[in-house]
């Protein structure tokens, strides 16, 4: 036989070899995980659900899904072996204190504060548009008024039939 038909069988058995050794490779690791397992850790199934581990068996685990709920679940369905700062994080909310967090405000307002005197350090002024606010307020409370008065004279208008309010249809 010639080299040249052999090659493609090679080349598809090596890269069946190096496929299984890869999936072989995360089962390991994965039953190392599963295998440090204590009670007190966190994981995460393999459904997708957060616990806390109390008893660890041969074969089964005994997870507390929630404060006196416990449920017994296979080794195999661990998905994940959280660290408890992540699981802290996840499950109660709680943040890590560090400098390295960033400080998210609770609203635009410190974002906006300093704004004005920013400028004016960067050399930049204010500029004065002219707008009086004590008069432009009068003026469109004038023009509220004013609206709502023609307003009210359009619903005093007597009716296309000559009724007048109260009259009644019957003869």
């Amino acid at each position: 036989m010639n080299i040249v038909t052999l090659l493609p069988f090679i080349v598809l058995i090596g890269a069946m070899f190096l496929m299984t050794r890869s999936a072989k490779n995360k089962q390991r690791q994965a039953a190392q995980m599963r295998d440090q397992m204590q009670p007190g850790t966190g994981v995460r199934t393999i459904g997708g659900m957060y616990a806390t581990v109390k008893e660890v068996s041969e074969d089964s685990v005994l997870l507390e899904v929630a404060p006196g709920v416990h449920a017994i679940y296979a080794k195999n369905s661990i998905g994940a072996v959280l660290p408890d700062e992540e699981y802290n994080r996840i499950i109660h909310g709680i943040e890590p204190s560090g400098d390295d967090a960033p400080v998210v405000p609770d609203d635009l307002s410190s974002l906006t504060e300093g704004d004005d005197t920013a400028a004016e350090k960067a050399g930049e002024k204010k500029i004065d548009l002219g707008k009086d606010t004590a008069a432009e307020g009068s003026a469109a409370e004038d023009k509220a008024g004013k609206k709502a008065d023609k307003s009210a004279d359009a619903g005093k208008a007597e009716p296309k039939d000559g009724k007048q309010d109260g009259d009644s249809d019957a003869k």
